[in-house]
């Protein structure tokens, strides 16, 4: 398991996060920002809204290296 594998993965994890929709699928289960409260901002299930909101926001960049990453894939396979 190399550096490109462990790369990939994360790659896959970003863009699982990317895709979750906050109406239908992260609002019925409270994962949603208005559902935070102050008091918790610091909890891991905050930490971790944080993080999906993160990757929602930088779909751009995911895109761009998600064609690199497929890129790099066809040369070498």
């Amino acid at each position: 398991m190399g550096l490109w594998t462990i790369f990939e993965g994360f790659l896959l994890l970003a863009n699982s996060l990317a895709i979750l929709n906050e109406d239908r699928f992260l609002a019925p289960r409270r994962w949603s920002f208005s559902d935070l409260s102050a008091g918790q901002a610091k909890s891991l299930k905050a930490q971790l809204m944080g993080l999906i909101y993160a990757t929602q926001y930088l779909r751009v960049p995911l895109i761009i290296l998600n064609s690199i990453c497929i890129f790099v894939k066809l040369l070498s396979g």
